[in-house]
């Protein structure tokens, strides 16, 4: 059936995401009227296919290492098998039981959820087209966050067989004998760990010179000694040309040296491509760069009125759901008539689920002196932390990156790199220190509890004051 008469709203946002359904959220919060399209799932990649799947596998893996370790305090375990079918399952019914809830939430808050394609007709008009006919839809404001999708490798085409992109890899049903991780950023070095832990053979290829080049270059220093220990083999400076199938269904990569690697599955994880994908209707145009992400302002609005953009879809900003989230608001006070103040994207903070752990806000050393700032750098490892030893994870460190002063005393917090044992769960007292632009003296009074990992952050900063503890 179709629908001539447009339904109207306040604000219309087309895509169920992070960004997508915080956004439906605040607007709603706003007093606004609000519709939320959605093609495929509520929650979007980040719940459906991303963060959520992912971090799940990552905790079966660290159950498998606690076993591992747990002879250390005199528990002994054997008979130990992995039976990932299950795993699956248990992530299937997470997955579910978070969609559900959100599903619930959006409701609860007034919230008109619209199953279907959406796409820009223009200002204020918005097309949905779903398996009951096409509508429409007209609002004051739109907001578009559509995400992003897996980008491909022509070299490697995804047949969801032996070769797969993210979205496969978190429906594997078994974990295979040897395995090929083409990309060394964030997302596969995440898979790389959880698939040594659950016991296959690994092999990261990554084309620029280090894993993780958009981190501080200590950090990817550690994590590749780290991953080799592990029995991880780290291949930068590494280009896949091309593959060919063998003998009993393996897949054998050709590189660019002439070498292969024969490997029973590839996982190739090179990034996310904005999703603007039949976006726009044929007389819509808004700016965007050469990579189909939509530029906007630091208010997130595009250079059609009335249109914002959020999320994964915005040209040049971390594709990440929190960043998501930040600019939901931005977007929503804009619209409401509430101005917030632009997202930072300088002080964003990142999280490695990998072991072990990164986490890091601010400035990388390199950058900051790529600005042409005076740095004063204090880098401590945690192997000297009570807690870290206690749980048998001693690698790792803090570092942080600081303003020198005329005196030549550290002054302001640039940037926090944390790697080691829960390191994702301890950027909040760092993100304070950079977002509100502290100097180490006014944390010099810094309490972390003893015994707790957080305290080598702590002793790090206590260090820069010149009044250090255990570390100098």
């Amino acid at each position: 059936m179709t629908e001539t008469a447009p339904a109207n709203f306040d604000v219309v946002v087309i895509g169920g995401g992070p960004a997508g359904y915080g956004a439906a959220l605040a607007a709603s919060s706003a007093g606004k009227s609000v519709a939320l399209i959605e093609a495929a799932d509520l929650g979007g990649t980040c719940l459906h296919r991303g963060c959520i799947p992912a971090k799940h596998f990552l905790e079966a893996a660290s159950v498998v290492r606690s076993i591992g370790d747990a002879a250390r305090f005199g528990i002994k375990v054997t008979d130990v098998s992995i039976e990932f079918e299950t795993t699956q399952l248990a992530k299937c019914s997470l997955v579910d039981g978070i969609a559900t809830g959100l599903a619930k939430l959006l409701r609860t808050r007034k919230v008109a959820i619209i199953e279907g394609h959406g796409r820009l007709l223009g200002p204020g008009f918005v097309e949905v087209t779903s398996t009951n006919g096409t509508r429409q839809l007209s609002s004051a404001s739109v907001i578009l966050a559509p995400g992003s999708t897996p980008r491909s490798l022509a070299a490697l085409p995804v047949d969801d067989v032996h070769i797969v992109n993210s979205d496969g890899f978190l429906n594997l049903k078994e974990i295979p004998a040897r395995v090929a991780i083409v990309g060394g950023g964030a997302i596969g070095c995440e898979f790389a760990s959880l698939l040594a832990d659950l016991g296959a053979t690994v092999t990261i290829f990554e084309g620029l010179p280090r894993l993780l080049a958009g981190c501080d270059v200590d950090v990817s220093r550690l994590i590749t000694r780290s991953f080799t220990k592990r029995g991880i083999t780290v291949r930068v400076d590494s280009m896949v040309a091309g593959h060919e199938r063998g003998t009993n269904g393996e897949t054998i990569l050709k590189l660019g040296d002439g070498s292969t690697v024969h490997v029973d599955l590839v996982v190739v994880s090179v990034g996310r491509a904005p999703l603007t994908t039949e976006l726009f209707g044929p007389t819509t145009e808004l700016e965007m760069d050469d990579q189909g992400a939509i530029i906007v302002d630091d208010q997130q609005r595009t250079s059609l009125p009335g249109v914002y953009a959020v999320g994964d879809v915005v040209a040049g900003r971390p594709q990440l759901a929190h960043v998501g989230f930040a600019e939901a608001l931005v977007a929503v006070g804009s619209l409401a008539g509430t101005p917030l103040p632009p997202v930072n994207y300088d002080a964003i903070p990142w999280a490695i689920y990998c072991h072990p752990e990164i986490a890091y806000l601010g400035l990388t050393e390199a950058q900051a002196q790529d600005r042409g700032i005076s740095v004063t750098v204090k880098k401590d490892p945690i192997g000297g932390n009570s807690r870290a030893q206690i749980m048998g994870e001693s690698e790792g460190f803090a570092k942080v990156i600081c303003t020198t002063n005329e005196d030549g005393r550290a002054g302001r917090v640039l940037g926090v790199h944390l790697v080691g044992p829960w390191a994702t769960e301890q950027l909040s007292g760092p993100s304070l220190a950079v977002n509100l632009g502290l100097n180490v003296n006014d944390l010099d009074t810094f309490l972390a509890p003893h015994p707790s990992l957080s305290e080598t952050y702590g002793e790090t900063l206590l260090a820069l004051t010149g009044r250090g503890l255990h570390v100098h």
